[in-house]
């Protein structure tokens, strides 16, 4: 599995190959660190940085927030809170859905969603 690091560098690479406003200056600039921390984090050097950093690092990026979180070894605040309100519930659901094929976890979450159940 790719690093999170070398995973954003690769990235923000191909996007600035299209847009040069996606240099690592100024894609740090837009996120709220220094150049030299992001380039760190892109090598790897560094680990990555806050929930609300990797959220607005996925935004610059077209990215899902989720993802880069899990990349990165976390699960966002939000997630977080949903799981403490019900632990041993979600804990069984997540059990029972990791070996299942994506396209019966998005089956069980479109009839959730058109409340079709």
């Amino acid at each position: 599995m790719e690093s999170f690091g070398s995973y954003v560098r690769a990235r923000r690479e191909a996007l600035n190959a299209e847009d040069k406003s996606m240099s690592l200056r100024q894609v740090a600039l837009r996120i709220g660190v220094e150049p030299a921390f992001l380039s760190k984090i892109e090598r790897d050097v560094a680990p990555p940085p806050s929930e609300a950093k990797i959220v607005a690092l996925a935004q610059a990026l077209g990215e899902d927030p989720d993802v880069l979180l899990a990349m990165a070894g976390k699960v966002s605040s939000e997630l977080q809170a949903i799981i403490r309100k019900r632990p041993q519930l979600i804990g069984e659901l997540l059990r029972q859905l990791k070996a299942q094929p994506d396209h019966a976890i998005l089956s069980i979450v479109r009839q959730v969603t058109d409340g079709d159940w």
